[in-house]
């Protein structure tokens, strides 16, 4: 585990627990028979799905870079472990630039921007408040298929999450 948190061995063991601690590892970790030293297997194997995700994060949060890409972090993983990962990301990243890779609508809707891609090409960049006013917009029109309830949520929480500048 060690390792695979502090590969350089940059980090001291406090700093390790804390990154733990924020992504609500630190128990899990405690409770293995090497702590800290415990080997991990292969591609992670003897930690489930979210363990592993909130591995990487508690990875990138000590690593403290200015730009953080996130490739499908909460595809496979239960939604208490997304809801998780979206809260350390929006706190510990907030003043990150953050590019995401989605299939999940709840991720991105109150990001700052969003860019939908249609075959590789960029179809719509714009706030998501702005693309959910607009019924032609394909944001808007892939919120639409989650029904109208769940839609609705979303939109208010697209309204919420603008920036202070956005707000009107």
């Amino acid at each position: 585990m060690r390792k695979n948190l502090d590969p350089f061995n940059e980090h001291t063991d406090k700093e390790l627990w804390n990154a733990l601690e924020e992504v609500q590892l630190k128990e899990t970790i405690e409770g293995l028979p090497g702590k800290m030293d415990t080997a991990l297997a292969e591609t992670g194997s003897n930690l489930s799905v979210g363990q592993r995700q909130l591995v990487c994060l508690a990875r990138v949060i000590l690593k403290t870079n200015q730009i953080l890409i996130i490739d499908k972090a909460t595809s496979n993983v239960d939604p208490r472990t997304d809801e998780l990962i979206k809260k350390a990301i929006h706190e510990k990243f907030s003043q990150c630039t953050v590019v995401t890779i989605t299939h999940r609508l709840s991720t991105i809707i109150d990001s700052d921007k969003i860019m939908v891609l249609d075959s590789g090409t960029v179809k719509e960049y714009s706030p998501p408040h702005v693309l959910l006013q607009n019924s032609k917009s394909l944001f808007y029109k892939m919120m639409q298929q989650l029904g109208e309830a769940e839609a609705t949520a979303r939109n208010e929480r697209a309204k919420q999450a603008r920036p202070w500048w956005l707000r009107w």
